[in-house]
């Protein structure tokens, strides 16, 4: 329990960074926030694994998931 608690956390805090480095108005509130941060995380760790940067298994770093909040970002933001 404490483990999915923390990764709440963290993907709020990895939304958080990914909207503030992405100007403009953004769709969605806290929740939507560390859904994309975690969401992203899993993005960065797919993107690592296909360039090589990761192996099976491993997760993605802060910033490949950043990278990836940002781009799911982008694509929410198109959609909504």
């Amino acid at each position: 329990m404490i483990h999915m608690i923390g990764q709440a956390l963290l993907g709020l805090v990895i939304g958080v960074v990914a909207k503030l480095l992405l100007p403009g108005a953004d769709p969605g509130g806290m929740i939507v926030t560390a859904l994309l941060g975690l969401v992203g995380g899993w993005v960065g760790g797919r993107i690592g694994r296909m360039l090589g940067w990761y192996q099976e298994g491993h997760p993605a770093g802060f910033g490949m998931s950043v990278v990836g909040a940002m781009l799911l970002l982008l694509i929410y933001r198109f959609v909504a």
